[in-house]
């Protein structure tokens, strides 16, 4: 059924294709239930009035482009909830989005995700290494950005490869703050007169963060704000698909031209280290129904502290009985315990933590497909 229906999915789906046109209009046009994550860069509602000077009283390159710029706040709100109802919309069931932004719009973003049924699961602090400076000297230099990640809904199952972004992190918990440089130097698009080509471009690292710890390869990642490309172009790298939304044609031009110079990972290369969450559950009394562990067989936690294994599945110590985690929690007067973890078997004169049991089982299922 898997099959039948990514095959019926392709089959109507843009996979990997720039769209032209206004985003709300466009997202109308795709099939519900189609796309596995969002990323989306929307205009920000800057509202900047007047130019903005360096001390040696150049000009800086700001966002003052007719896309960023709405009547009133109510008109922002309205053109929020319109492409965000279109987005859910789109979203698989246990689908997600990514939207970033600044302190101009990102707390109204955050606001309207939240009444159109969303679920927030993080908001994502990037902290930029090499920001601008404040040229005015009125404010605090605007050194970060805020990433919102939320499910579909709070029932979904949505996607988080917590190990991969571990390894990323050299083997320490990801944490919600991201200190990443502004996209600058070769990675930086320009145009005919070598000036940015577009004033927000996001950086490749920020969106290789993103797909790596929240989508898998196959995925299809929409942005609806494409503007030059760089969701697609890490996409395409990480063999996801993509399908970008993007109204302003010259935008639309840049974006091809980098994307056809972008060439997908090796396959071996786009694995990463599996959740621990996402193996496949196996109970501790399956290792007793297969004769694994005996009925009557002794446990002992790192303290020589014994408890039996009962026909159940179930331990009993001489002051408390229940399940693996339970009498582990119970012995050790703690609220939680990971009882594969915490109990060991003795074989052959050795301790073996019963996790390798565990492990043994998983392993012939995965064999056996």
């Amino acid at each position: 059924m898997a099959v039948k229906r990514r095959a019926e999915e392709a089959a109507v789906l843009p996979r990997d294709q720039i769209l032209g046109g206004d985003c709300i209009e466009v997202m109308k046009s795709l099939p519900a239930g189609s796309v596995d994550l969002i990323f989306a860069d929307p205009p920000y509602n800057l509202q900047l009035k007047g130019d903005l000077h360096r001390p040696d009283n150049s000009l800086v390159d700001a966002v003052d482009d007719d896309w960023d710029r709405f009547d009133s706040l109510g008109t922002y709100d309205r053109f929020t909830r319109a492409w965000l109802a279109e987005a859910r919309r789109l979203l698989k069931p246990d689908g997600a989005i990514w939207v970033i932004g600044s302190y101009h719009n990102i707390f109204r973003v955050g606001a309207a995700l939240q009444d159109a049924g969303y679920w927030i699961l993080n908001d994502v602090v990037w902290r930029k290494s090499n920001p601008m400076p404040n040229f005015r000297g009125k404010r605090l230099t605007n050194a970060h950005e805020t990433l919102i990640w939320a499910s579909r809904a709070e029932a979904s199952k949505y996607t988080f490869n917590y190990e991969a972004l571990k390894a990323l992190n050299e083997g320490v918990q990801m944490r919600s703050d991201w200190v990443l440089p502004i996209c600058t130097g070769h990675e930086r698009l320009k145009d005919a007169s070598g000036a940015k080509a577009h004033p927000t471009q996001k950086p490749e690292s920020l969106l290789h963060r993103v797909l790596v710890g929240t989508t898998n390869p196959g995925d299809v990642v929409l942005d609806p704000f494409f503007g030059t490309g760089t969701t697609g172009a890490v996409a395409k790298m990480l063999g996801r698909s993509f399908i970008g939304i993007e109204r302003d044609a010259g935008y639309r031009a840049l974006a091809a031209k980098r994307l056809s110079k972008v060439r997908a990972l090796d396959a071996s290369a786009l694995e990463t280290l599996a959740s621990k969450r996402a193996e496949p559950r196996v109970p501790f009394g399956q290792l007793v129904e297969r004769g694994l562990l005996r009925p009557g067989e002794v446990l002992i936690n790192a303290r020589g502290q014994a408890a039996k294994v009962r026909a159940d599945g179930s331990l009993i110590s001489a002051e408390h009985r229940g399940s693996i985690h339970q009498v582990g929690a119970a012995l050790e007067g703690a609220p939680s315990c990971n009882g594969w973890t915490y109990w060991q078997f003795r074989r052959d004169e050795q301790l073996i933590p019963i996790d390798f049991l565990r492990q043994q089982i998983r392993a012939e299922m995965a064999q056996n497909g």
